[in-house]
């Protein structure tokens, strides 16, 4: 059962005269008045009477009060706590009767249910923090945190190189006409030498048949001349026309290989040595173009990879926090920041900040069942009443202070007292009991 304050009972505490008030059990207790007339000490004094001397005023003493400093606190748990005297000596008596201390209260009293604008006020990462510390999945969440920036930071370093390689394939020439691998100089030079050689050998053929056309008409000119001398040359005539014969049929032969020779063309090698250069670049050209291309695609399946990781890391974030107890529904923690109903802290309405603040604060000692609220000034009547009917619903007291002397007050303080001996409790917006 959550400790709640049944009665305040407070005399020359910094602006404070004399303030006796009964809160509302569950609900909203406003303290209203004007400026520096002493609602914000009351709630400093709450704060000092149960927190202890890390709560205590620099100026406790009310100026131009001769008596020193006397506060009065009874809990619903029977414990009645008292400072008093210049340094505010604490006494804390149990429902026994028995004395006790500062150790006591701080088993039950929540620093933050003290002061629950500090909280409020803090950073959104100390809130998280907060939040986290309660339901006990803070460091399994600011890994998974720290695993999805990791992913997200090497997805889009990827995505990058994978536009850069992209774009590079787009800017790059391509050349349908160049063959598929560089030409060697080497080769084509060697193909050359085969066919010169192969020309040369045909060129030594033809050669050879004019030698033996030349020799031909050359032993028909010397018969002629051994016509003449037929007689005296009979035996020589008949070795020649041998030798003439055989050479006839050498040139035949000869006539029929002539015949079918083809000489090949080096002009095409010749032109394509002469602009290997060009077509090399052309290839080197063309296979730079798929290499980029390919490596892009690569680059993008790894992109569509990264983000399967990521979204599986939010999803067991999201199912970390589902299965969490956590102190208010609609509440999440995301990149280290305190989130309710998707909203971050500065897209919340005045009483979704109390709610999410209070529900927090109280989560961290739920055997605190009060908070201290200062200036409420800032919050409409609608805003308040949201609040007060959330309060009443989860059974939990708030003290308030408002710059206001209207009905919402619960009581008005004027010069350090009550303004009025029957001040009333606000229990929600148009409900008031008759006396505080």
């Amino acid at each position: 059962m959550s400790v709640k304050i049944n009665t305040l009972e407070l005399e020359n505490v910094k602006k404070i005269k004399a303030v006796q008030l009964v809160p509302s059990k569950n609900g909203l207790t406003i303290i209203g008045g004007k400026n520096r007339q002493g609602k914000t000490s009351v709630l400093d004094s709450i704060a000092w009477a149960l927190g202890g001397d890390r709560f205590k005023p620099s100026q406790p003493h009310r100026e131009g009060s001769v008596n020193d400093p006397h506060l009065k606190i009874t809990l619903d748990n029977g414990i009645v706590v008292e400072r008093s005297g210049k340094n505010g000596a604490l006494k804390v008596l149990d429902p026994s009767g028995n004395r006790a201390g500062q150790q006591l209260l701080n088993g039950f009293v929540e620093a933050f249910a003290l002061d629950l604008p500090r909280f409020m006020n803090g950073s959104s990462k100390d809130k998280a923090d907060t939040l986290l510390k309660i339901i006990g999945v803070g460091d399994r969440l600011y890994e998974l945190d720290r695993e999805e920036k990791r992913l997200y930071d090497e997805r889009r370093f990827t995505g990058q190189i994978a536009d850069q390689k992209r774009k590079y394939a787009d800017e790059l020439p391509e050349f349908p006409d160049a063959p598929a691998e560089p030409v060697s100089a080497s080769e084509l030079i060697a193909r050359q030498q085969e066919i010169l050689l192969r020309n040369a050998e045909n060129q030594r053929k033809r050669d050879e048949l004019n030698r033996l056309t030349m020799k031909k008409h050359s032993l028909c000119d010397s018969l002629t001349v051994l016509d003449e001398r037929i007689a005296e040359m009979q035996q020589k005539r008949a070795e020649m026309l041998d030798e003439y014969n055989k050479t006839a049929a050498d040139e035949e032969t000869a006539l029929d290989v002539a015949a079918g020779l083809v000489d090949e063309p080096t002009a095409e090698i010749e032109a394509d040595i002469n602009r290997i250069d060009e077509i090399n670049r052309k290839v080197r050209s063309n296979a730079e173009k798929a290499r980029a291309a390919a490596e892009a695609g690569e680059l993008s399946e790894k992109y569509t990879a990264l983000t399967s990781d990521i979204e599986a890391v939010r999803q067991a974030r999201t199912d970390l926090l589902n299965g969490a107890d956590l102190p208010l529904p609609g509440l999440s923690v995301e990149n280290g920041e305190l989130l309710y109903m998707g909203h971050r802290w500065d897209g919340m309405s005045g009483a979704e900040q109390l709610i999410v603040s209070a529900s927090i604060v109280r989560r961290l000692n739920p055997e605190c069942g009060f908070v201290l609220l200062d200036k409420l000034e800032q919050l409409d009547l609608d805003t308040l009443n949201r609040f007060g009917e959330w309060l009443e619903k989860e059974g939990l007291q708030a003290i308030a202070t408002r710059v206001s002397t209207g009905d919402e007050c619960s009581i008005i303080i004027e010069d350090g007292i009550v303004q009025t001996d029957e001040p009333k409790q606000y229990k929600g917006f148009g409900e008031w009991t008759g006396k505080a």
